[in-house]
């Protein structure tokens, strides 16, 4: 049986200048960091920008012309999540890989086209728990 998504929870936005993206994106659409997620921008991870009510989610990643391409992320509960970390390895026929985000999980894989795919829990320390259980 296929595990449930709940939403899209992000989509990974490339750009040239992340400062300038961030002006317009406030600016046009509204869109402000996430005061919780900019842990992240360190090392070139993403800047995460949300609407005034959390709902609408884009991720800014600084790349060079030629890097640039769109990751959807879909969020999950925890116990959805970890339905899908058992799932997606015997569906797709391969290894996906888990990263801890510190404040998230995400599992990420790819779809036939090479277009990035990812699957997020904020409910991070059920996750956590789970994983520790069933590592030791």
């Amino acid at each position: 049986m296929i595990p449930a998504l709940t939403a899209i929870d992000h989509v990974h936005v490339h750009v040239l200048d992340r400062d300038a993206a961030e002006a317009w994106y406030a600016r046009i659409l509204g869109l402000v960091r996430v005061p919780d997620l900019v842990l992240w921008e360190a090392g070139g991870g993403p800047l995460t920008l949300a609407n005034a009510s959390g709902t609408v989610h884009i991720a800014l990643f600084a790349r060079p012309a030629g890097k640039r391409h769109a990751t959807i992320a879909f969020a999950a509960t925890a116990r959805d999540f970890l339905a899908w970390q058992s799932y997606l390895p015997a569906a797709l026929g391969h290894p996906i890989e888990l990263e801890d985000h510190q404040v998230s999980w995400s599992l990420y894989f790819a779809d036939p086209d090479g277009n990035p795919c990812e699957i997020t829990s904020y409910e991070y320390a059920e996750v956590a728990a789970v994983l520790r259980r069933s590592a030791g």
